[in-house]
């Protein structure tokens, strides 16, 4: 049986902050993201922001899981450091590793690369126009993936340096660095800046859950409009192939299609983790 270890290293006023606005915790978007893509999955889920201790180390486990988080990776935090000593060690034991947004800045500052604050600010909503690098042309992570593509993001740090066995994967006007596989040690781990768990349903309850930094940063001119664009969002959301929403809101398939949309994710899985467990690897 594969079993897999979520991290979620969001702090318990965050996830306070995600239930009051309606949004899925983001240990429980992985989960239904892994579910659906490996049904006879299990799962172990570590609160790092509030217990230091994990349930296992990493190598008692198929593949360890990074979602998103809103702590700083750059902080002098316990928060933090104990989580990329737990990232150095599933690099040492071989286990591989997958996450979006912090977890893509957990895979290059865990190897020994830099993150620091993006000089243009929060990207939030949809990163438009991610498009695959020469390295990320023919990568196993993007097979099957359209070259160019939008995906649900939301975040205000950047990678400015990768490590050593760091290869980017993609990028974007507003992002350099928006997918990444690192090589480090005896491990992979790759991961994504964009947010492929989420549905279009998860991103209108995080604008939600996030109105206090979007309004004054001015994404909305007030809260009416605010709320306008989400009851779009959350319509489209109910009704997919409603043509005058996909048109007025920019929303293709790449986003609104699981199947296209998780398609890294389900690449993963079948490069680094199954083929790791066929041959006798690991838990």
């Amino acid at each position: 049986m594969a079993r897999f270890l979520i991290v979620d290293g969001y702090p318990e006023k965050s996830r306070d902050d995600f239930d009051k606005a309606g949004m899925p915790y983001a240990h429980k978007q992985y989960a239904d993201m892994l579910v659906h893509q490996l049904p006879e999955a299990e799962h172990d889920v570590w609160l790092p922001s509030d217990d230091p201790e994990p349930p296992a180390g990493p190598g008692e486990y198929a593949g360890v899981l990074w979602t998103g988080c809103n702590l700083t990776i750059y902080d002098d935090d316990e928060r933090v450091t104990r989580q990329i000593q737990y990232s150095q060690q599933a690099y040492r034991t071989g286990t591989p590793q997958y996450g979006s947004c912090w977890g893509l800045q957990m895979a290059v500052v865990a190897a020994g690369g830099q993150v620091e604050a993006n000089p243009l600010g929060r990207e939030m909503g949809l990163a438009r126009n991610i498009r695959q690098t020469p390295d990320g042309h023919g990568h196993r992570f993007y097979a099957g993936k359209p070259e160019v593509f939008s995906g649900f993001i939301s975040h205000v740090d950047q990678v400015t340096r990768m490590p050593p066995g760091g290869k980017v994967l993609a990028t974007n006007d507003f992002t350099l660095v928006q997918a990444v596989a690192v090589s480090h040690e005896q491990g992979a781990f790759w991961a994504v800046q964009y947010h492929p768990e989420y549905s279009l349903a998860d991103m209108a309850r995080l604008i939600v859950a996030r109105e206090s930094k979007l309004l004054p940063e001015g994404f909305y001119a007030d809260r009416d409009a605010l709320l306008s664009h989400v009851a779009k969002l959350e319509a489209l959301a109910a009704a997919p192939d409603r043509k005058d929403l996909r048109w007025q809101l920019a929303i293709g398939d790449d986003v609104l299609d699981q199947k296209v949309r998780q398609r890294e994710f389900r690449n993963w899985l079948d490069e680094l983790v199954l083929p790791r467990m066929a041959g006798g690897v690991g838990p």
